[in-house]
């Protein structure tokens, strides 16, 4: 049996508003080291995520992270998971649309995030730091 979402999703942490900068958002996620930040702002119509893959692709493509917007690099259409799904099944989804955070709805309240980091270490698939360094 898989363990589910809920016992080893995080909470929202990495937070910025659609008119943040890039660096602003770079900035927020490194604070709280992952790669995603929720972007929640009360002139959108509902919460959405900015990514490091989001923020490389404007880099590459010249924007100026002082002058980017997380609002026109954004994701609003959320691929969302319920907190009772086995882990293997978010990491189906996550697979499924190419994507490494997925956010977790308990009916309409957004009460955590869980990344593809998450599953591989609730999968056996965990790589101690001493490894990492050898």
């Amino acid at each position: 049996m898989s363990v589910p979402v809920s016992e080893i999703m995080s909470p929202i942490e990495a937070t910025v508003g659609a008119d943040a900068t890039l660096r602003q958002a770079a900035v927020r996620m490194g604070q709280y080291r992952t790669g995603a930040a929720l972007v929640i702002d009360p002139t959108l119509p509902g919460p959405g995520i900015v990514t490091e893959r989001d923020i490389l692709r404007a880099l590459a493509e010249g924007h100026d992270p002082d002058e980017a917007r997380v609002g026109d690099f954004m994701h609003s259409q959320l691929i969302a998971a319920s907190p009772s799904w086995p882990a293997t099944q978010a990491a189906e989804k996550m697979m499924k649309h190419h994507i490494r955070h997925i956010v977790v709805f308990e009916e309409a309240h957004l009460v955590g995030i869980l990344s593809m980091r998450d599953v591989i270490k609730v999968l056996g698939l965990h790589v101690s730091e001493d490894q990492v360094r050898a």
